[in-house]
C-alpha cells in the first residue's frame, strides 16, 4: 500500500507543477517523460544495485576522507576543537556543540579552495561543459539551462549567476526566470563534506544528480520557454580578469580561502539565528498559554499532506512533515543539526532516505532573497522585476524538486 501511495505522490507532485505552469500548452511532455525515466533509473540503480551502492558509498567515503584531511589543519590551529565526538567517540555536552563546527563547518575551509583550484586550472569547467552538453542532448532541453543545472551543483547558485552575467544579460527575461527557479534546487559540491558528517552520505550523493534533472523537469513545466537554435548557446566559466589576464594563483587561492571563511560565518550565523528565533516563537506560545502549540507543529500540519504522499505510516509522516517545514523556513543545516547521530539512525530506512534527500538542497525562504540579490547586480530592470514578481513560483519550484527527488529515491528504499 505504501509503495502505491509513494507512486501516487510522484504523480501529484508533477500535477502540482502542471497546475502552476505559466503556459500549459507549451510543455514538452516527451522531454519530461524522458527525464522522469532517467530519474527512476538513477534512483533504482543507486539504491538497488550493488554497483550503484558501491559507487555512491565510494563517493561518500571520499568526501569523508576529505573531512579527515581537513581535521589535520583544524587540530593544528584549534586542537581543543577537535573533540572526541567529531572523531567518532563518545558524546558530551560541549563536544556536541563543537561537533557541528568542526565536522560540518570548518572543513569547508579546505574543500571550497580545492574546488576553486580545479576551476582555476580548467578541470572542473571541462567536466561541467561535457556533462551539460550530454544532458541537453538526452533531454532535449536548451544547452545553457542544462549546463547551468550541472554547473551550480559544483559551484553554487549565486557563484554561477555571478560568472554567467554576460550570458544572462543576452537572454530573455523569461529564460532568466527559469534560471532563477533552477537556482532554488541546487547544493554546492564543496558543502557535501559537511552534509555527509550529519546525515547518511549515500542518500546525499544519490540526491545530487536526481536534483539536477528534477530542476529541469519542474522549471520546464512551470515556465516552458522555446529557444531558437541561434540563442541556444553554452556559457563558459570565466578564468580571466577584466584586463584579460588571469589572476595570479596564490592571489586567487587567498581570495578562495577568505570566501570559504565568509561562507562558514554565514552558515553559522543563520543556524544560530534561526534556531534561536524558532525557540523564541515556541516560548511566545507558552507565554500566551498555548504550550501544546509550537513552530514544528504548525509546519508539520502544513507539510503533512505532502509527507503522507511519500508513502509511510502516519507517525513517520508527521515526523517528516515537521522536519520538512522547518527546513523550508530555516535551512537544511538547522534540521541536520537536530537529527544527526542517533536520531536519524533510529528512523525507518524509508523515512531516513526520504528525509535526507529532501534536505539535500538550498530550497528555503532565505535562498529566494540571495537569488534576487544576485540578479540585481547582473541583469536589467525588466528581468529583475519579472523575477521579483515570481518569488512564490521560485519557492514552489524548489519545494517540488525536493519532493520529487525524495519521492524517486524513497520508491526504492524500504
Amino acid at each position: 500500500m505504501y509503495v502505491a501511495i509513494n507512486c501516487l505522490g510522484l504523480v501529484v507532485f508533477l500535477l502540482v507543477g502542471f497546475l502552476f505552469s505559466k503556459d500549459k500548452k507549451a510543455i514538452n511532455w516527451k522531454s519530461i517523460g524522458i527525464m522522469v525515466v532517467i530519474n527512476l533509473f538513477l534512483a533504482w540503480f543507486f539504491t538497488s544495485f550493488s554497483a550503484g551502492r558501491t559507487a555512491i558509498k565510494a563517493a561518500a567515503d571520499g568526501f569523508s576522507e576529505l573531512v579527515k584531511v581537513a581535521y589535520v589543519g583544524i587540530s593544528f590551529a584549534l586542537p581543543n576543537w577537535v573533540t572526541p565526538l567529531a572523531q567518532g567517540g563518545a558524546a558530551g555536552g560541549t563536544a556536541e556543540t563543537m561537533n557541528f563546527v568542526t565536522s560540518a563547518l570548518l572543513p569547508i575551509l579546505m574543500i571550497v579552495p580545492m574546488f576553486d583550484i580545479l576551476t582555476y586550472f580548467g578541470i572542473l569547467p571541462w567536466i561541467i561543459k561535457w556533462i551539460g552538453r550530454g544532458l541537453s542532448f538526452i533531454t532535449g532541453q536548451p544547452k545553457f539551462e542544462s549546463f547551468f543545472a550541472v554547473e551550480m551543483m559544483f559551484l553554487g547558485n549565486t557563484e554561477v549567476l555571478a560568472i554567467s552575467g554576460m550570458q544572462l544579460r543576452k537572454m530573455t527575461a523569461q529564460r532568466n526566470l527559469t534560471i532563477a527557479m533552477m537556482s532554488m534546487s541546487c547544493i554546492t559540491a564543496s558543502i557535501i563534506g559537511a552534509y555527509v558528517q550529519m546525515v547518511p552520505g549515500q542518500f546525499v550523493l544519490t540526491a545530487v544528480p536526481i536534483n539536477i534533472i528534477n530542476s529541469i523537469i519542474v522549471t520546464s513545466m512551470i515556465n516552458p520557454v522555446k529557444v531558437s537554435p541561434e540563442d541556444d548557446t553554452i556559457a563558459t566559466v570565466s578564468e580571466e580578469s577584466v584586463d584579460g589576464k588571469r589572476e595570479p594563483f596564490f592571489s586567487f587561492l587567498g581570495d578562495s580561502i577568505l570566501n570559504a571563511g565568509k561562507l562558514i560565518l554565514i552558515i553559522l550565523a543563520n543556524v544560530v539565528a534561526f534556531v534561536a528565533l524558532a525557540a523564541l516563537i515556541d516560548k511566545i506560545f507558552v507565554w500566551i498559554h498555548l504550550p501544546q502549540v509550537s513552530l514544528e507543529v504548525i509546519l508539520g500540519i502544513i507539510m503533512s499532506p505532502f509527507a503522507f504522499l511519500m508513502g509511510m505510516p502516519w507517525h513517520d509522516a508527521w515526523i517528516l512533515a515537521q522536519h520538512m517545514g522547518m527546513k523550508l523556513v530555516t535551512n537544511e543545516f538547522v534540521v541536520m543539526g537536530e537529527i544527526t547521530g542517533k536520531t536519524i539512525a533510529s528512523y525507518s530506512p524509508h523515512l531516513r532516505a526520504v528525509l535526507t534527500v529532501f534536505l539535500t538542497s538550498f530550497a528555503n525562504l532565505s535562498t529566494t532573497g540571495m537569488i534576487i540579490g544576485a540578479f540585481k547586480g547582473i541583469v536589467g530592470k525588466e528581468t529583475n522585476d519579472l523575477i521579483s514578481k515570481n518569488v512564490g513560483l521560485m519557492l514552489v519550484s524548489g519545494i517540488l524538486v525536493s519532493l520529487l527527488s525524495a519521492g524517486f529515491v524513497g520508491l526504492f528504499v524500504w
